[in-house]
């Protein structure tokens, strides 16, 4: 059973009540950072990035300075995160990309950040909608949990779920709806023990998809 347009609206407008400052928790202060970031937050959590990107972006303000980084060095500084040594290469790589083939600069188009190293589509969904400010949906684990257990879509895989999604929410929304399920899922709908009853949609929830 599909949610009704109305039904999706008021489901939307009570998360944005509940979470209104939900938005990118990476901290960055431009595209490039945003971009390292972002891979950077892979498999980790956004707070432990958030703890190493000041030292990293200090010491590599640019693509062009990252780009002629010492991998050793650069490990050593992103060494708490997840997965740090196949990540330390990706950024490096990737800085090498941007300042030959881009002068420096991030690109604004899905089709060219997906061909640079690290970069999948969640990240360059992110970007685009962060950065450049188009209406995207990047699916996480908890965009994927939520979504799916909630009944808003019923699917099995990320790439579907995010296909599903552009169908069920409207475009205007989908950024803001992004963030609203990923703070929904870290403030409420957990994995494991979901707070149902505090859950400011739970009489809308249809407890299905990978429940």
């Amino acid at each position: 059973m599909a949610f009704a347009e109305k039904e999706t609206e008021e489901l939307l407008d009570r998360l944005k009540r509940e979470y209104p400052d939900a938005g990118c928790a990476l901290e960055h202060r431009n595209v490039y950072e945003l971009l390292i970031a972002v891979v950077l937050s892979a498999q980790t959590t956004d707070k432990s990035v958030n703890k190493i990107t000041p030292v990293l972006f200090e010491k590599y303000p640019s693509a062009a300075c990252l780009a002629e980084a010492d991998r050793e060095e650069v490990m050593d500084i992103i060494r708490t995160i997840g997965m740090y040594k196949t990540k330390s290469g990706n950024i490096i790589a990737l800085a090498k990309c941007l300042t030959e083939e881009y002068d420096g600069k991030v690109p604004d188009d899905y089709d060219k950040l997906i061909k640079l190293p690290g970069v999948g589509r969640k990240t360059a969904n992110v970007v685009l909608s962060v950065g450049f400010g188009h209406e995207r949906i990047a699916v996480d684990t908890h965009v994927f949990r939520v979504t799916n257990r909630i009944g808003l879509v019923h699917e099995k895989d990320v790439l579907k779920t995010e296909l599903a999604l552009m169908e069920a929410l409207p475009e205007s929304r989908w950024t803001e709806s992004h963030h609203s399920f990923i703070f929904h899922g870290r403030n409420c709908c957990s994995a494991r023990n979901p707070r149902c009853e505090k859950c400011v949609i739970e009489d809308m929830c249809m407890k299905a998809g990978l429940e």
